[in-house]
């Protein structure tokens, strides 16, 4: 059984996730964790971080890190390692793995025009993937060919639950205190439906920026103010006669995983347009909006009483594309087979 090593920052569930597609193709699995910002995130090092040179801090916390990625390495010889970013393994590292013949396969999971540091490792991968288009032509012009290799879902954690009472009208999750267009559309859909239920999960105050501006917040009723699990989230999606999806504003040709997570479970989805997303829902699987008129328009016609049959419909026909095509186990075969690792079928 080949042994595939995955290098990867604290994005805890999307580690399983691409752990669980790769023990589905049959290899043995091992995932190695960097604990960001500073390794490991303990309360000590959180109030050392806190309060001292954050710069140095990092810099020393990855030069300190390295001996442990060496020294796994060589107790598991992998023939590859899986790398998520990349921003916890240096160079120096890579070209260690590489030296004894170990292919590299580098997943960028974040926009190199906020992460320009990931650019460090690229030339040392052996195949190159990113999840939004833009970063192709950057990549070309550094001379590696990269490939676009959306994100996914893992059908283990979303998927329909039968006979669920519909608790909520609309549901959001995300990342909201870094993006000024999530708050600005989110607080629009508030003020436009003041009558319904609505369940908003992600940091829209966070405590360490004022506590007192956290407690007395609007709408607490509303915005949880705090991030959730995949199982909740699921129920919750099964929950809503409506889920909104908005992209941080550095995904402009691509999409987030909530695309996919969202159709998983079954829900009908209302997400901003992009290209790509043009050609994975092609016939109005989803209700698309490009400006908050047109959001707001998209969710008062998807809630209308007599519109349901044809949200349900709708609701199934994206649930069954992102099924057919669009799982963890469908991403890392397609990767696999293009490095060449994989037989095409």
């Amino acid at each position: 059984m080949q042994r595939i090593l995955i290098v990867s920052s604290n994005f805890h569930y999307f580690n399983k996730c691409i752990a669980n597609a790769f023990v589905q193709l049959g290899f043995d699995t091992r995932v190695e964790v960097y604990d960001t910002p500073i390794h490991p995130y303990t309360f000590y090092n959180k109030v050392r971080y806190k309060i001292g040179n954050k710069a140095e801090l990092k810099a020393s916390s990855l030069q300190r890190y390295q001996p442990r990625l060496i020294h796994l390495f060589n107790d598991y010889h992998p023939e590859y390692v899986f790398v998520v970013n990349g921003e916890n393994v240096a160079p120096e590292t890579l070209q260690y793995f590489r030296a004894t013949g170990t292919k590299i396969l580098l997943w960028l999971f974040d926009r190199l025009l906020l992460y320009p540091e990931l650019k460090r490792n690229v030339p040392l991968a052996d195949y190159v993937c990113c999840y939004d288009k833009e970063d192709i032509a950057t990549l070309k012009a550094l001379g590696k060919t990269a490939f676009f290799l959306p994100q996914a879902v893992d059908a283990s954690y979303y998927f329909p639950i039968n006979d669920v009472e519909k608790e909520w009208d609309i549901v959001f999750a995300g990342e909201i205190w870094s993006s000024v267009k999530r708050k600005q559309l989110l607080q629009a859909v508030v003020r436009a439906f003041p009558d319904l239920r609505i369940r908003i999960w992600g940091r829209y105050k966070p405590w360490n920026k004022g506590l007192w501006q956290c407690l007395t917040r609007e709408h607490r009723e509303i915005y949880t103010n705090c991030n959730t699990s995949a199982q909740q989230l699921n129920l919750d999606y099964n929950k809503a006669r409506l889920v909104l999806n908005i992209h941080h504003e550095q995904q402009r040709d691509g999409a987030n995983p909530k695309v996919y997570e969202i159709a998983a479970s079954g829900a009908y989805q209302v997400c901003d347009e992009n290209p790509y997303l043009n050609t994975l829902f092609p016939n109005n699987e989803i209700g698309f909006y490009n400006n908050e008129n047109e959001m707001i328009d998209q969710i008062r016609w998807a809630l209308a009483p007599e519109n349901a049959p044809e949200i349900a419909r709708r609701a199934t026909l994206a649930h069954q594309r992102i099924m057919q095509s669009h799982t963890y186990t469908h991403r890392m075969k397609e990767m696999l087979q293009m490095a060449g690792i994989l037989p095409n079928e």
